[in-house]
């Protein structure tokens, strides 16, 4: 398999995905293979989530999943041998922990990294990126989005000139979308360690004072639950 380069504004720039989850709603919904593989409009998560990085032209990555998965570690090299893959199959506490393991690895300067379940499509995705690297260097950018289809949606207000001035607040506009491009300074940072959840570190390092900005993909499905399978499916088909 051959894929073409996507954005030449993001050399150097590395990625990480999160594939560590139990993905336990969708097992009890009936789907019999890990999360990273249900299929959306017939391609894997984890597939469309690796594409999209491509397609903004990031083919170096570091990607998380759990004890359970080893043969989908195992199928994304076979189906990516022409990427620079850093691939740890380790079970995590939290997504927290999952997080820091891709996002504290090895290399410098800032990272892409997105959730395996945070579906849109390849064009939205670049066009976020596009938008986040625009931002200070020394900043990290969440990709939010107007279409709250979360059952423990994390909301997220941001004033006009971008900047996110408050996380976690009710009846949201606009919530995280579970795609993060991470300055070098909050990759590096060390969390309290009464935090365990990624949403609370999140909403620590605003409180810290860490400059912050959302940039919206309006159309972003947190993959969960059957009903978020079948939406997701909704959008491909009207994209296609």
């Amino acid at each position: 398999m051959t894929l073409d380069p996507g954005l030449s504004g993001s050399p150097g720039l590395s990625g990480g995905i999160i594939a560590a989850g139990e993905g336990s709603r969708l097992r009890q919904a009936g789907w019999a293979v890990p999360k990273p593989m249900v299929e959306v409009a017939g391609v894997p998560l984890i597939e469309s989530a690796i594409r999209n990085f491509v397609a903004a032209g990031i083919t170096r990555l570091s990607i998380i999943v759990n004890e359970q998965e080893r043969d989908c570690a195992a199928w994304v090299r076979g189906r990516f041998p022409e990427l620079d893959l850093r691939l740890t199959v380790k079970t995590t506490a939290s997504s927290l922990e999952s997080f820091r393991e891709v996002a504290g690895g090895p290399g410098a300067g800032r990272m892409l990294v997105s959730t395996v379940d945070a579906w849109c499509r390849a064009a939205d995705f670049r066009g976020f990126v596009e938008a986040a690297l625009r931002r200070p260097r020394e900043a990290t950018v969440l990709a939010v989005t107007p279409l709250v289809a979360d059952e423990k949606p994390l909301g997220a207000v941001v004033d006009a000139r971008g900047r996110i001035t408050a996380l976690g607040v009710e009846s949201p506009a606009l919530v995280t979308a579970g795609v993060y491009l991470v300055s070098e300074r909050a990759r590096r940072l060390e969390p309290p360690p009464v935090l365990g959840r990624l949403r609370e570190h999140l909403a620590w390092l605003l409180e810290s004072g860490e400059p912050m900005y959302g940039d919206v993909i309006e159309t972003v499905v947190d993959v969960d639950r059957a009903e978020d399978v079948a939406l997701a499916e909704a959008l491909a088909a009207r994209a296609s």
